[in-house]
């Protein structure tokens, strides 16, 4: 399955952050996975690059727009 996101918060990027950032209202291709630490979702969107801090993105930066089966 693959999911796609819309970006609603690009807002408060770290300073640190080095690598891709997304645009508000642009829709992207998405993965779910838990944090180690916390267990919490976060969204990790394909094809991006973040060399740090670690490329993953709080779920309440996205809505979800679209599930689509590839079988």
């Amino acid at each position: 399955m693959q999911q796609y996101a819309r970006c609603i918060d690009a807002s408060r990027r770290p300073e640190d952050h080095v690598g891709d950032w997304p645009a508000p209202g642009e829709v992207y291709p998405i993965e779910y996975r838990r944090n180690v630490r916390t267990g919490q979702p976060q969204v990790h969107i394909l094809g991006f690059y973040a060399e740090q801090p670690y490329g993953a993105f709080a779920r309440r930066r996205f809505e979800p727009v679209a599930a689509v089966w590839l079988n």
